[in-house]
């Protein structure tokens, strides 16, 4: 077990409040991380989704790194610009 999972593991069963926020912080980076991987195979730079979305590249910068209160729209815009689609699933 690597020493961040140890972290983790030993956080998330002595404190409450941090387990409690753990799985909701953590999909909303799983969903930037997909979001800036995307782009990045796409050949894109933050800098030119962000012209393709007419925003800045600040905009884009919040919406890969803090993307926990995004919007459908904009999840579907930003793939939208990379030439993609949005896959929802409810399991």
């Amino acid at each position: 077990m690597s020493d961040l999972k140890k972290y983790v593991s030993g956080r998330r069963a002595n404190d409450p409040e941090f387990d409690a926020g753990y799985e909701e912080g953590y999909q909303a980076f799983k969903i930037g991380a997909l979001l800036k991987q995307a782009r990045e195979d796409s050949g894109l730079t933050q800098e030119e989704i962000a012209a393709r979305l007419k925003t800045k590249k600040s905009a884009i910068s919040r919406i890969e790194n803090h993307a926990e209160d995004i919007k459908l729209s904009t999840l579907e815009k930003f793939a939208m610009a990379l030439g993609r689609k949005i896959e929802v699933s409810i399991t």
